[in-house]
């Protein structure tokens, strides 16, 4: 075990784990912050995407070890409030169906858009394509990604 300090959507915690423990149950187990699920444990569905120094990364296969001195932000700490434009959008487009996979796919939209403010269906698929929803809402999502790039641009 060891002693790793993280800063986690703005505050700094200190947490003991083995160094080979996932990022994602730094969060959920230590942290309390469960919106980042578990899917696959091998990061191939996007279930628990975070941005790490702004970067889209799947916390289940990334060791807390390697995290360092990073700034790690979670769907809790995207915005307070829901304020979010790719939050909001989701919600005028009734994206969700089962909704287990919306942290992941709301987080990599947000980290889309934050590098291409105005993308085009084919950037959109590309960026979301490890993404994986069962419900089968990626028209939707594809769509609110839409409604919320016309809001960044506002």
């Amino acid at each position: 075990m060891a002693e790793f300090t993280l800063k986690v959507n703005g505050t700094k915690y200190k947490v003991e784990a083995a160094a080979d423990t996932p990022l994602l149950w730094i969060l959920r187990d230590h942290l309390g912050l469960t919106g980042s699920k578990y899917g696959c444990g091998i990061g191939q569905c996007g279930a628990c995407t975070v941005h790490v120094n702004g970067e889209s990364m799947r916390s289940c296969a990334l060791p807390v070890s390697a995290v360092g001195k990073a700034q790690v932000i979670t769907i809790e700490g995207l915005s307070k409030t829901g304020e979010h434009p790719v939050q909001q959008a989701w919600h005028e487009v009734d994206v969700p169906q089962c909704g287990y996979c919306q942290a992941g796919q709301i987080m990599s939209a947000a980290a889309l858009l934050k590098k291409n403010p105005t993308p085009s269906d084919a950037d959109i698929n590309s960026a979301m394509s490890g993404n994986i929803c069962r419900c089968g809402t990626y028209n939707r999502i594809r769509e609110a990604i839409h409604v919320a790039a016309k809001k960044v641009k506002s």
